[in-house]
């Protein structure tokens, strides 16, 4: 077993996400690679920081400098930890990501043919879950219209709304499923993540949203401006959408660029005259 397979092996014993498994380990490969033969200290490490500030975007640099702190950690060689790059606080969200109120109906009117994609559409926007968090939601959890999510080491409730919790159990009564997962494969298998994203980019086109919004988190910031519209409270938005640190929910309440220009035009008018 190689060193990038024994760092897997480690991240798996720790009980991290699958996903999060997937991309340290495919950053301290990216990593391993680019060292080739020279020997690993704290300048290479940090000429590897400003190679990566020369070729990605900040935050990608900085969830890449996460995987190679743990990667570091993990074979003795704390020495080596870089700093994050500092970001300056986003005030706006992205137009080209943000998927509207109207954008997600158009979605879902466009799934109406695909039964249990209209129903997965329903749940994500209605819930706010994570798209490993989607095996949680079962015949069980729709009857008692809540659901217990273990996600990163932590347990936490999902209320599921009544109107939704019927939708879903008339679902698995017409599709014969009686116990566990709601969204499930022809063969009774929880869905994958990879089969989720095509299924949503598959409404793309038909629905006339770009496919740049479609995919299973911007659902969960979808639910969360939803939330937050109604109620201001960021603490409580944190708590329902698991979150420990109050600036990633911070994030999701971003309003559009297209509003904050809109609040500035509002502004201009009583400044300019």
């Amino acid at each position: 077993m190689n060193l990038i397979e024994k760092f897997r092996a480690y991240l798996i014993a720790e009980e991290r996400a699958d996903a999060t498994v997937a991309k340290y380990t495919a950053d301290a490969a990216a990593f391993v690679s680019w060292l080739g033969e020279r020997a690993l200290d704290k300048v290479a490490a940090m000429e590897y920081k400003a190679w990566l500030l020369e070729t990605h975007a900040a935050r990608s640099v900085n969830t890449a400098i996460a995987a190679l702190n743990r990667f570091f950690d993990f074979i003795n060689r704390a020495d080596c930890r870089l700093k994050a790059e500092r970001i300056q606080a986003q005030t706006f969200a992205d137009d080209e990501r943000e998927l509207t109120e109207a954008e997600y109906k158009r979605l879902l009117n466009a799934a109406k043919g695909n039964d249990r994609l209209y129903h997965m559409l329903m749940t994500f926007a209605g819930t706010g879950i994570r798209v490993s968090e989607l095996q949680y939601i079962t015949v069980e959890a729709a009857k008692a219209r809540e659901a217990v999510v273990k996600n990163k080491g932590k347990t936490r409730t999902i209320l599921i709304e009544g109107a939704l919790a019927k939708k879903l159990l008339k679902y698995a009564k017409t599709h014969g499923i009686k116990s566990g997962a709601i969204f499930i494969t022809r063969t009774g298998k929880p869905l994958n993540r990879t089969s989720i994203w095509r299924e949503m980019k598959s409404l793309c086109k038909k629905a006339n949203v770009s496919d740049k919004k479609v995919f299973p988190h911007n659902f969960r910031h979808l639910f969360a401006r939803m939330f937050y519209a109604v109620e201001k409270n960021l603490v409580k938005l944190a708590s329902v959408l698991g979150h420990s640190n109050i600036n990633t929910t911070k994030i999701y309440t971003l309003e559009s660029e297209k509003s904050h220009r809109s609040v500035l035009r509002k502004m201009a008018m009583r400044l300019t005259t």
